[in-house]
């Protein structure tokens, strides 16, 4: 359908052929109405179109396809562009699909890969892709096979990023990192490639960055990584581990996964160690840097008893680097590192179960201080952030742990003779890393990326605790809380300042510091969406120089307030927790007084008899309210409301059945306008746009009602509504014919575009 819709609206294809694939049989229905809208969208823009849906499996049919059977049309022609959002699932390798695949010369070990695949395959050369998936193809051995169909048989052009795992496809229990990429079949790898990001799919924002083809995928990397630097900073930290330049050969390491599977050594799993049994070690056990062993109430097994069959599970005792394979969600890092002490194991051999990767020297343990420096390496903010680059899961291989840049041998001991008997601070251990391993001297104007990355992250996690709704809590809100606070990466929150500072200052803040370039456009979202709000909650003011200035004014500036600014300085201290308990106890958590100062100032609106709702405060509701007190009643006096919308919450009021029995159903995401009222006595839907601050019915927008509205029973007509000339006068040369225009400060009087229609007196002679 989207391709539909590109198609019909560029004119520059003149026959759409759609092959489509679902074995839902519920959802055929829905699927050719689907289809039945497009050819109605193609045909009247003159683009032929027709489709095909077939109910059965992908795999199975395009393999047959692939494969030349008898079920292969003679006609066949390879397409010319593929969008899909496949299924996410493991196939195993003995499975039916798995078979299949191996026919082809495809093997994956997940549905969507294999999808993706076979559509490559399908394609013609210079064909396109567009595909949402999860993210987790980047890296790892698991999906080194489809990563090299994929980077060998097209050429990645664009890739947008959904930051936040829990929201995409949370339904389906599908908790990575998503994305889309857009590939080119038989391309060459152009010099660039585009990489945008959002949180979610409601995100307006999406900044963007356009890099170099080989800062996303390295020449000569054997495992074709997909690394994804989504702004400054995070190039600032890829240029940064590059440069210590170290693979794990040079520094004579290995990294193994560990041998013990537990279901598989069950018989030989003990409690408690006895005589005759060997330390075991879980992923449980790794706590502050270090191993606790045994540890005390463990939920595990802590010893392996010794046996015939024990011996290949087995490490020697040593030193050893233990990272966890899979983080908790709850963890602040992806890779949590931690030492095993060869002094905590009396016996000959240790064995590690296989949820924990371990560092090791030809299968033996490792120098105590070189160990330790490992391990403070691992841990620090600069990896876990270059980590995710590539990373979009919270699990750890011992691939891409072979594929990090690590510090010199000598650097690494050297870090690891500050670290005592307990692993400093986090926000200590990054300050030794930059002292022990980073030449700060070479770019001194570069942004201090593991700093800038900490700061948001407390940013964050003040905005969580001051109370501020959700919607708040992110990384633009973040940012401007930063900027209004004049904190740079490296200062701390005792020192935050309260610099008036209007929107555009603040974005070139987040740019400069922060490496986080959003677009021009973006200034109308950081005011209406963080701004407002912190305004709204009592953190900050307006136009402290100038009080009576106003707001749209281009000199409009914001300001910390006093109270707000004392309390944020105590952040990170002992008495931080004190001062905001007290700081709230006065203004109660800002969220709840904010909805409480929205709540009073509602807009209450009636839209039948006896029937009421309430509007949220400001923007367009004001005109809406007017629309429904003073245009309805004078020009429709017999009209009833069908549904009228809020900018806060967009449905306020929908009597869907009414409008199903005048033979329109618009689905939740339609595009509906302000108000819809039927006019009952002369079978009108009059459609009215409220503009305050958005255009009118121009003709795009007419068109668009109209395709809406299609098959009602009653007449439609256009309205667009304006508070005053002025506004008028903006958006005059956008008016489409045969609407109307209505005007809430001379309510008594419509204005007709609607030429000769209406053309002659208004008194006989």
């Amino acid at each position: 359908a989207a391709f539909a819709a590109c198609a019909s609206g560029k004119r520059r294809i003149r026959k759409l052929e759609v092959v489509a694939y679902e074995t839902e049989h519920m959802l055929l229905p829905y699927l050719e109405q689907v289809y039945a809208a497009c050819r109605q969208l193609c045909e009247s823009a003159g683009v032929g179109f027709s489709f095909e849906i077939h109910e059965e499996d992908f795999i199975s049919s395009v393999v047959s396809a692939l494969r030349g059977d008898l079920f292969t049309r003679a006609d066949f022609e390879p397409f010319d562009a593929t969008i899909l959002n496949p299924p996410y699932k493991k196939i195993r390798s003995d499975s039916p699909e798995r078979l299949l695949l191996r026919e082809v010369g495809i093997e994956t070990g997940n549905l969507y890969s294999a999808f993706l695949s076979l559509a490559l395959k399908m394609l013609r050369e210079d064909g396109e892709m567009v595909a949402i998936t999860p993210r987790s193809f980047c890296n790892g051995p698991y999906f080194r096979p489809f990563r090299k169909l994929l980077l060998s048989e097209a050429a990645l052009r664009r890739i947008h990023v959904f930051e936040r795992r829990d929201r995409l496809f949370g339904d389906d229990a599908v908790l990575q990192e998503n994305l889309i990429f857009h590939a080119v079949k038989g391309a060459r790898p152009s010099r660039k490639i585009v990489i945008s990001t959002s949180l979610d799919q409601g995100d307006d924002e999406q900044p963007q960055r356009v890099v170099p083809y080989e800062e996303v995928v390295r020449p000569g990397d054997h495992d074709s990584f997909i690394h994804l630097a989504t702004d400054d900073l995070e190039q600032e930290i890829s240029r940064r581990m590059e440069q210590l330049g170290r693979g794990l050969d040079d520094l004579g390491l290995m990294v193994s996964t560990g041998r013990v599977v537990d279901f598989r050594a069950a018989n030989l799993l003990r409690d408690k160690p006895t005589i005759g049994t060997v330390p075991l070690i879980y992923p449980e056990c790794l706590r502050n840097g270090y191993v606790t062993w045994p540890k005390p109430g463990g939920r595990k097994p802590c010893a392996l008893f010794l046996a015939r069959e024990t011996g290949d599970l087995l490490v020697p005792v040593g030193n050893y680097v233990l990272v966890k394979r899979f983080s908790a969600k709850e963890e602040r890092r992806r890779v949590v590192a931690a030492v095993f002490r060869a002094k905590q194991a009396p016996a000959d051999g240790v064995g590690f179960e296989n949820h924990l990767n371990y560092f090791h020297q030809d299968g033996k343990g490792l120098p105590v201080t070189l160990a330790r420096g490992l391990a403070a390496f691992l841990n620090s903010t600069l990896v876990d952030l270059y980590f995710r680059q590539f990373n979009g899961h919270t699990q750890v291989n011992a691939a891409d742990l072979r594929k990090l840049r690590y510090p010199s041998r000598e650097a690494l001991e050297s870090l690891g003779s500050r670290v005592g008997g307990g692993f400093p601070r986090q926000e200590e251990l990054d300050g030794l890393i930059r002292e022990e391993l980073l030449d700060m001297a070479e770019d001194p104007k570069s942004p201090l990326a593991p700093e800038a990355k900490r700061k948001i992250s407390e940013a964050l996690q003040v905005l969580r605790e001051l109370g501020l709704p959700r919607e708040q809590q992110n990384e633009r809100s973040a940012l401007s809380l930063l900027s209004l606070l004049d904190l740079k990466p490296d200062t701390p929150w005792a020192d935050a300042g309260a610099p008036p500072r209007g929107i555009t200052q603040m974005m070139e803040f987040f740019g400069e510091h922060y490496g986080k370039r959003y677009a021009a456009n973006t200034r109308e979202t950081v005011r209406r969406f963080t701004v407002h709000q912190f305004v709204q909650a009592g953190l900050i003011v307006p136009n402290p120089d100038e009080p009576e200035r106003p707001t749209n004014s281009p000199n409009t500036v914001y300001q910390v307030v006093p109270a707000a600014l004392g309390l944020l300085r105590a952040y990170g201290t002992s008495h931080w927790r004190e001062d905001l308990k007290r700081f709230l106890a006065d203004v109660e958590t800002l969220s709840k007084r904010y909805a409480r100062e929205r709540s009073m100032r509602m807009v209450p609106v009636r839209v039948a008899e006896g029937e009421t709702v309430e509007l949220s405060p400001g923007g367009q509701n004001i005109l809406v309210r007017k629309i429904l007190d003073e245009l309805v009643p004078r020009f429709m006096p017999a009209a009833k409301a069908i549904y009228v919308g809020d900018t806060g919450k967009k449905w306020a009021y929908f009597d869907a059945v009414a409008l199903e029995e005048l033979g329109v159903k618009v689905e939740e995401h339609g595009k509906m306008p302000d108000v819809v009222v039927h006019d009952q006595k002369r079978n009108w839907l009059v459609l009215i746009e409220a503009v305050t601050s958005h255009g009118p019915v121009n003709p795009k927008r007419h068109a668009e009602l109209k395709k809406l509205f299609y098959g009602s029973k009653a007449g439609l007509v256009f309205v667009t509504a304006f508070l005053d000339r002025k506004t008028l006068v903006k958006y005059l040369r956008d008016v489409a014919w045969e609407t109307e225009v209505w005007l809430a400060e001379t309510p008594t009087h419509m204005i007709h575009f609607n030429g000769e229609r209406f053309l002659g007196p208004y008194e006989e002679p």
